[in-house]
């Protein structure tokens, strides 16, 4: 386990979390706005998950999101080092039941905490479609602030970000 939470546990994706991965992307609603296409298999998802280097390489990556109580997965969350423009980014992914009820929050805040404290990082950005008020809803309950238009793949987006000293200087909610 690399985060716990008051309702979760965050930990690194394994090949055995590939069923769960592979549903969690074939859903259109979930993958509307990442512009990620969607896994070709249960396996396919597999192989993805046994290639995914960012755990060995920068020492972080996308981790499972499991509920405490029932040991449910709820989707992803996690921290990704973006090799292009040398910044880390917060992201996550939760199944549409799952939606609305502060996971994605609580487990954004919580890797946020992670990369400062642990990982010394000094800046975390986030970046959304502007179609995806949701997703920009949760930047901003972390503390973070607008920053620049972006693009998300092939769309415009939004780009946030929170320095470690503002996430030092927040308030909880």
């Amino acid at each position: 386990m690399i985060l716990e939470t008051e309702r979760l546990w965050l930990r690194e994706i394994t090949p055995e979390d590939a069923p769960a991965m592979y549903a969690l992307n074939l859903d259109p609603e979930v993958i509307k706005y990442t512009g990620d296409p969607p896994f070709e298999s249960v396996e396919a998802t597999e192989i993805f998950i046994r290639n995914y280097p960012d755990y060995h390489k920068n020492g972080y990556g996308r981790w499972l999101v499991v509920r405490k109580t029932d040991a449910e997965i709820l989707g992803w969350c996690g921290l990704k080092f973006l090799p292009e423009t040398q910044e880390t980014d917060v992201g996550y992914r939760f199944f549409k039941k799952f939606w609305g009820m502060g996971y994605a929050t609580e487990a954004a805040e919580a890797c946020l905490r992670y990369g400062f404290e642990k990982l010394g990082l000094q800046t975390i950005v986030a970046r959304a479609m502007h179609e995806n008020p949701a997703s920009v809803q949760v930047m901003k309950k972390i503390g973070m602030t607008y920053w620049k238009e972006t693009e998300c793949g092939d769309e415009p987006g939004v780009c946030y970000k929170i320095s470690k000293a503002d996430f030092a200087g927040k308030k909880p909610e």
